[in-house]
């Protein structure tokens, strides 16, 4: 359960105050989530869970070891991937021609100093 606080400008003045600025309000809103009772209650089971076990939780055998961290690396990398926000077909192009038009840019910086300094030095060597 949420707790909102929502802020209100309203025009009219209260009955107490006689100006003419706008007044601010406080109003309480209290938001209910089906999701947040059923998460509440499966943290409450997991903690209750994890308090009954004894303190030497077992740990898995040497061997299994790598594939479990390596189980664990890829279901972490998955709800990362799943909460990024990809770009559309036009947003994709729009950057991919942007990276073309700064490297051709830079190719074309790089070039003039390459030809700059090689007459440069071949002035001075020549």
């Amino acid at each position: 359960m949420a707790k909102i606080t929502r802020i209100k400008a309203s025009d009219s003045p209260r009955k107490e105050e006689k100006s003419d600025a706008p007044t601010i309000t406080r109003k309480k809103v209290i938001v209910k989530d089906k999701k947040s009772a059923k998460t509440k209650q499966k943290a409450i089971k997991n903690a209750e869970k994890k308090i009954g076990k004894s303190d030497k939780e077992k740990k898995p055998f040497i061997l299994i070891r790598p594939f479990v961290y390596l189980g664990r690396y890829l279901r972490d990398s998955w709800r990362e991937i799943r909460q990024v926000r990809w770009p559309n077909r036009k947003a994709t192009w729009k950057m991919v021609l942007a990276v073309l038009a700064y490297t051709a840019l830079f190719v074309l910086i790089i070039s003039l100093l390459d030809l700059f300094f090689t007459w440069l030095f071949n002035l001075i060597l020549g």
